[in-house]
């Protein structure tokens, strides 16, 4: 049978002493809540559900709240401090109501008896079956401060990672469709100005001009229709993303073939290889379904087929670096320091390391990116805008010439 999950209320009336008081009480339902102000002495006038705001101004919980929820929650237990006190704690230095109404939600579940783990199950859109497994495996071995730590590293460094790649993509990106925004506008706002001065010349023009004025005549008669298909294209790829798995192993696939860019979407999907199984053998996590939980979190549709065949290699009895060489897909560097790990047994600390490698790699080529790209998008801006201009005063130049 399904809990009631506790609401908010808001209650008017009188305290013990006859003094006017309102606030906000948690409880199951309007009775229980009513029982439950009789007991701290107060005498309600009104106790109702609380509104829902029209627009709500709570802001969605991000990857890096959970990251530094993890983070703090590690912290007080370290401290000493008690698991619910810890959640009372973490809940009310948050930031975001959104974020404090989960964490007082996993509060009650834990206070009420449900493990910490099983509270996390029932929030699968903030914490994935990882995040779960190693919290279980911590609570289950007594040692749940350590594993905590641990999670928050792996959390923090994940989202290091995905900051690199996030910053590799954006800045191109955004120059791009300044560049095309800037583009659009100068064929449909800019030039017909000038065709219709170049309409009294009584002249031939450039063939150059002549082709950037038949692109902006096709611009302002199919702006709307172009701009309609972009924005279709990039909601009909977000679907298929998500439904259709051929299709995301096909860009999975092709993304890492980018010059430059897919490089380090290689790197990155290692570190994070790296990363998760170093944290989750660590962790006690037997090797299999650490490999289970690494393939999940691999972020690539290539990598999670390829982790699946290293599973199924070591299910069989054959070492892990031998199974990785076996995909053909992991570098030399990673093979070897995974061989050295299996044979000193200290796997987890040298994964660790291959880790750390990984994600400097990735640092140092966004930074490379970066610098690379910045006089490459200025020649391309310069080319377009240019390139209008030229086509433009071209005939003026060729008229003045012939005076």
């Amino acid at each position: 049978m399904a809990t009631a999950q506790p609401q908010v209320f808001v209650y008017k009336g009188k305290d013990k002493q006859g003094k006017a008081t309102q606030g906000q009480i948690k409880g199951t339902s309007l009775m229980l809540v009513k029982a439950q102000l009789r007991k701290q002495g107060f005498v309600a006038s009104s106790v109702k559900k609380k509104a829902k705001p029209l627009f709500s101004g709570s802001k969605p919980i991000k990857p890096a709240d959970i990251s530094a929820f993890t983070r703090q929650m590690a912290t007080m237990m370290k401290a000493g401090v008690p698991l619910v006190q810890s959640f009372d704690i973490v809940g009310e230095g948050a930031d975001k109501e959104s974020l404090r109404e989960l964490i007082s939600n996993i509060r009650d579940d834990v206070a009420s008896g449900l493990s910490f783990g099983g509270s996390l199950r029932k929030h699968p859109k903030y914490f994935d079956d990882l995040f779960c497994s190693l919290v279980e495996a911590g609570e289950q071995a007594g040692a749940l401060e350590t594993m905590l730590d641990r999670i928050a590293t792996y959390k923090e460094k994940t989202e290091t990672l995905k900051a690199k790649i996030k910053k590799a993509l954006t800045y191109p990106t955004t120059v791009v469709i300044v560049a095309v925004i800037v583009t659009a506008i100068l064929l449909i706002k800019v030039v017909p100005v000038f065709a219709s001065t170049f309409s009294n010349f009584g002249a031939e023009l450039p063939a150059f001009t002549l082709f950037v004025l038949g692109i902006s005549e096709a611009a302002q008669e199919w702006w709307l229709v172009w701009l309609a298909s972009i924005i279709a294209a990039f909601f009909i790829i977000r679907e298929l993303l998500r439904r259709s798995p051929a299709f995301e192993a096909a860009i999975d696939k092709y993304s890492l073939k980018i010059p430059v860019i897919g490089n380090i979407l290689y790197q990155a999907v290692i570190a994070r290889f790296a990363r998760t199984l170093s944290t989750t053998f660590a962790a006690g996590v037997p090797l299999v379904d650490a490999l289970n939980s690494v393939a999940g979190a691999s972020g690539n549709a290539v990598y999670r087929v390829a982790i699946h065949k290293v599973r199924d290699d070591v299910t069989t009895g054959i070492q892990l670096h031998t199974a990785l060489r076996n995909t053909k897909r992991f570098p030399v560097l990673l093979l070897q320091m995974a061989a050295i790990g299996e044979e000193s047994g200290a796997l987890d600390d040298m994964l660790e390391k291959a880790a750390e490698h990984y994600e400097e790699a990735v640092d140092n080529a966004v930074d490379n990116l970066t610098t690379l790209l910045e006089p490459l998008i200025m020649s391309v801006l310069g080319v377009l805008v240019g390139g209008l201009l030229i086509a433009m005063y071209l005939p003026i130049f060729k008229l003045g010439a012939v005076i």
